[in-house]
């Protein structure tokens, strides 16, 4: 609830501080007395965008403050939410600068305009003849039913279910997008990877092949090489094998004389296995090389196929081409395995509509039984107020559509007289009319939900005797379970508040300034009479004004 309101430097208040209680309050003062400006500056604490023409003295900056006592309201979640600090005494601030920039505050944290609006929805709900419209948003009307049918957990629940379906869906229809683009590139993919494939690719062998084929393709110029070779080894008298074996013999003679001719010994023996070995691996191989026509040209169609695929897949090397392979495989088994994942996101969706569906009969189900409860609680109120004849159709027709709050279509139709034709609230009923409803609405709610502060805003208007006695006495009963405001001009409804303020205009050194007092029982006497009978208060005014406050 509001605790207190201070305002200074704003529109005609030069300095306001105020202190509320809970129950009913009653505000009142002559037209022009600057009502509009003290509800104009609460706007500004619900979030209202300011201007610099809000500024009193345009040098100075406006500021305006209000302490709510917010236990109850449960609203730590929007504080979470928000990144607000929580405190159940919670201040917020608003500040005009005089450059026009304006700032906001929650908990002296600097907060933006949204998020005030968002929290000042939940703190004060203003209510005037001009802000009706609401009560004809299919929205809303949804709101009323819900909050009596106790429907809060149960569309929380659903809300999260919705969610997981569309993300459900949209994975489906990101699946089927994807599947469309794949399909067109799947039989190329197929293709190339069939080629790949058949290619039989090792890693290494292009080097090995280039070799061989090296061989194969000089293989007589090889074996004229190899013969020469065998006779330089082998020549029988100035042949490598006989020149060394000659100097072997040789430096034998003197290896027993000194160790460096020993060592020379020895490394020409060495020399002579080396080149034994070599003449004997030269004879192998002039034996074992032979032309083999078939096996270069197999060598040639391999090179050819490799080079090509290299150059086609812009690879250097036969590994690349490998990796090239193995991705392409991942996307054809991608491709190929797309159905059954398509499958399994469709059964995963008709789980999760079979559980919106349970979930959306519940909601339906609970809205059906609590509307002609809803539908006599409020002919019953509007009845007291003056519209005996008023009724109301509430019809609720389950659809096919998931819906933000399930699966119902709700047509809330109104007829103010005997006889007349059912029609939408806006169209059935006149601003009078619809101020009486939502009074009656409000009051209705105020048993099933804790709402927040609530101020009417001469929603009397246009009311008098007996039926403004009662729209009294139904703010009064709000009162038990919330903190209400009335802004009236009529003594019935004056005379039944807990606590009375007055708004009034004052000349300070020929300024004209807007104030707020709180009245004691014999003011209430004096304000009431004059209320009744004008300034000139008779005694009938005064004694008339004793017995409502009494």
């Amino acid at each position: 609830m509001l605790t207190s309101l201070s305002i200074k430097n704003y529109a005609l208040i030069d300095n306001l501080q105020v202190d509320f209680n809970d129950g009913f309050s009653i505000i009142t003062g002559e037209t022009g007395a600057g009502k509009s400006i003290l509800l104009g500056g609460l706007s500004l604490i619900l979030g209202k965008r300011a201007d610099l023409s809000s500024l009193k003295d345009t040098e100075q900056k406006c500021v305006i403050e209000a302490v709510f006592d917010i236990k109850n309201y449960k609203l730590e979640a929007l504080f979470k939410a928000e990144d607000f600090d929580y405190e159940h005494q919670t201040i917020i601030r608003r500040e005009i600068l005089p450059s026009g920039k304006s700032r906001a505050f929650v908990n002296d944290s600097p907060v933006n305009l949204n998020s005030l609006q968002l929290l000042g929805e939940r703190l004060i709900d203003i209510h005037s003849q001009h802000e009706t419209l609401q009560l004809t948003s299919n929205e809303f009307q949804f709101q009323i039913i819900d909050a009596l049918a106790d429907n809060e957990a149960v569309l929380q629940t659903y809300k999260t279910e919705l969610k997981a379906y569309k993300s459900l869906n949209k994975e489906l229809q990101e699946l089927l997008n994807f599947q469309s683009e794949a399909i067109k590139e799947h039989d190329y993919n197929t293709f190339l990877l069939n080629e790949l494939t058949e290619a039989n690719l090792v890693e290494g062998e292009l080097e090995l092949l280039e070799e061989e084929y090296g061989t194969l393709n000089n293989i007589e110029g090889i074996k004229e090489k190899l013969s020469e070779a065998y006779q330089l080894l082998n020549e029988e008298s100035i042949g490598i094998l006989a020149t060394l074996t000659l100097l072997k013999s040789t430096l034998q003679k003197l290896a027993t004389l000194s160790s460096k001719y020993e060592d020379l010994f020895n490394r020409v023996n060495s020399s002579l296995i080396e080149m034994d070995d070599v003449y004997a691996e030269v004879d192998v191989l002039q034996d074992t090389l032979e032309a083999d026509p078939n096996r270069l040209a197999t060598v040639d169609a391999k090179l050819r196929l490799l080079h090509n695929l290299m150059h086609k897949h812009a690879a250097s090397t036969v590994t690349e081409l490998i990796d090239i392979k193995n991705k392409l495989q991942e996307k054809v088994l991608l491709t190929e395995n797309l159905d059954a994942s398509i499958d399994a996101k469709r059964l995963e969706i008709e789980a999760k509509t079979g559980i919106l569906n349970s979930i959306s009969k519940e909601i339906h189900s609970k809205r059906t039984k609590i509307i002609p409860e809803l539908k006599a609680q409020l002919e019953t109120i509007l009845a007291s107020l003056g519209m005996p004849n008023a009724q109301f159709k509430i019809e609720l027709v389950y659809g096919d559509a998931f819906l933000p709050n399930g699966k119902d279509d709700l047509t809330f139709l109104f007829s103010a007289n005997k006889g007349g034709h059912f029609n939408d609230l806006k169209k059935a009923a006149s601003g009078g009319e619809l101020s009486r409803i939502m009074l009656a609405i409000k009051s209705v709610l105020a048993k099933y939900i804790q709402l927040p502060t609530i101020m009417f805003d001469e929603i009397d208007t246009g009311v008098s005797g007996e039926i403004s006695n009662k729209m009294g006495d139904i703010m009064l009963q709000m009162s038990k379970t919330m903190q209400v405001f009335s802004i009236t001009h009529l003594p019935q409804i004056a005379a039944k508040g807990h606590t009375h303020f007055k708004v009034f205009k004052e000349d300070v050194n020929n300024v004209t300034q807007t104030n707020l007092i709180k009245l004691n029982h014999d003011e209430r006497i004096v304000e009431i009479a004059q209320m009744l009978g004008g300034l000139e208060m008779s005694a009938s005014a005064i004694a008339h004004a004793k017995e409502l406050l009494n």
